[in-house]
């Protein structure tokens, strides 16, 4: 056998690297354990007597301090808070207030919102958008672009509800309840009322009636007040109420996910691409190929019409997509 090294630092290395059982630990254990452990004989009683009074001193204090805080400092600092609550509320009532005052008077010809762009609006809307709704005109026409954003913001919304509230089947925390009701051919009844005869019937004759009353608001958008936003969130309505009559595996028939996806989708680049043109022949003042037709026709407006029904169908697809989601976790 091979005789040790004399040096006592190698010597405890290779105690430490050969045991298995923890040499270092144990080593380093025993060595807190004798620095923490006071020498009690050389401890004299005075030091004893002065340690005792000190933690007794120490517990006063905190005594002390734990009774002014519940007894005056939280006092203090509730009737603080709300003094500050109060002054803040009655700042901005104050603030609020002198803004109404100083406001200018309903119809004043010099008012801030009297300036060449509401003019521009009604004075030349009818000849520039050929739609008689000089409010779709302006929506649809000369803010466009900030239409847009509201759609994309639309689809966005809804994606993120999906991603955030479906079941996930992959998913430890899909629910034997769920998976139960997935395989049960009856599981919809968990949550529409698929036998309330007199919610079926009522929404029989009514569905098709709010179907064709959005269709109507969208489509006529650019001649009377409406359009694809409220137009669409009829439609949407009538595709709450035809769910909630016969249930999520009826109305998968006619609406999925995908279906979704796609209508959206598609509205989308058709609103993008429609519009990309009107700001390019715009911009470079090249003459459109699209005629804005005879105001007050149902085929007039040139591309207003074809945006009011893309904002539709996205308005309509997005509110029932809420619902499904809110309701049940997938369309």
């Amino acid at each position: 056998m091979a005789k040790r090294k004399k040096n006592p630092w190698l010597n405890r290395m290779n105690d430490w690297l050969s045991d298995e059982q923890g040499a270092l630990e144990r080593e380093m254990e025993a060595a807190q354990e004798q620095a923490a452990a006071p020498d009690i004989e050389k401890i004299s009683p005075a030091e004893v007597r002065w340690a005792q009074e000190e933690r007794e001193e120490e517990a006063r204090i905190e005594a002390a301090m734990n009774s002014w805080t519940e007894q005056k400092a939280l006092p203090f600092a509730r009737a603080m808070y709300n003094l500050l609550c109060v002054g803040v509320c009655l700042t901005m009532i104050v603030l609020l207030l002198y803004t109404v005052t100083t406001l200018p008077a309903f119809g004043d010809p010099n008012h801030p919102i009297n300036n060449e762009v509401s003019a521009r609006y009604i004075e030349n809307g009818l000849q520039e958008t050929g739609a008689v709704n000089i409010v779709t005109g302006m929506i649809l026409d000369y803010r466009a672009f900030d239409t847009l954003g509201e759609s994309s913001v639309l689809f966005t919304a809804a994606m993120v509800v999906l991603f955030l509230l479906r079941k996930d089947r992959d998913s430890a925390k899909y629910s034997q309840l769920a998976q139960s009701m997935e395989e049960n051919p009856h599981s919809d009844t968990f949550y529409e009322p698929k036998n309330d005869i007199i919610l079926q019937r009522t929404a029989f004759i009514l569905v098709p009636i709010v179907m064709l009353l959005g269709v109507y608001v969208v489509l006529n958008g650019h001649l009377s007040p409406g359009g694809g936003f409220s137009g669409g969130a009829i439609m949407g309505a009538g595709l709450i109420l035809y769910v909630s009559a016969f249930g999520f595996a009826q109305m998968r028939k006619l609406f999925t996910y995908k279906t979704y996806q796609r209508i959206v989708l598609l509205a989308l680049l058709t609103y993008a691409m429609s519009k990309c043109y009107s700001f390019f022949t715009g911009a470079n003042h090249i003459h459109s190929v699209i005629p804005l037709g005879t105001p007050g026709a149902i085929l007039s407006s040139g591309l207003i019409l074809v945006l009011n029904i893309c904002v539709g169908f996205i308005v309509a697809c997005t509110m029932y997509c809420f619902y499904a989601v809110f309701r049940k976790g997938e369309l």
